[in-house]
């Protein structure tokens, strides 16, 4: 399980020799994501996907759950007024709660891919200002240590706390 640490850095070469710090801490490149108000250059750094900049996951969850509360609900409603003969349909309820799972999650997700992340909104106005948002996936038990050694190494950067999970995936 990974922790993710949040970070407000004041310029490119701050961001670059942060960066640079945390590779040689043995953090890897896809674990750090960077986030910048439009137009900045964030070409020499790892720059965050849409994974992390929308609200795609979380809306994709959100929908799995709601489609998959209404497809069960749509299935045992036809499995106990079956479309054909007198015996309760179990395949059917079980079909729709899958369809509804997938549909629900997909459309969601459409959704989400457009509407910024929810967890970021906290950030908007210091991107605003010029910062660049750093984004840190640390294993658990690292995050003490990490933390530490960049606001120790870096007195420019403003540690701006730890989400407490992150999905497993970005």
């Amino acid at each position: 399980m990974r922790r993710r640490l949040y970070f407000l850095l004041p310029d490119i070469q701050s961001a670059q020799k942060t960066m640079n710090d945390l590779l040689l801490m043995r953090i890897g490149e896809r674990h750090l994501h960077f986030m910048a108000r439009d137009g900045t250059d964030l070409s020499m750094l790892h720059e965050a996907n849409l994974l992390q900049t929308t609200d795609l996951v979380h809306s994709a969850e959100l929908g799995l759950l709601i489609g998959g509360g209404i497809g069960i609900a749509a299935g045992l409603a036809a499995a106990f007024f079956p479309p054909v003969g007198d015996a309760p349909q179990w395949g059917l309820a079980l079909m729709m709660f899958v369809i509804g799972c997938g549909f629900g999650s997909w459309v969601a997700s459409m959704i989400g891919s457009s509407a910024p992340n929810s967890r970021l909104r906290q950030f908007k106005a210091a991107l605003e200002a010029g910062y660049i948002l750093l984004m840190v996936d640390v294993p658990r038990w690292r995050v003490d240590e990490i933390g530490a050694k960049v606001e120790s190494e870096h007195t420019e950067v403003v540690p701006r706390g730890i989400e407490p999970s992150i999905p497993a995936f970005p």
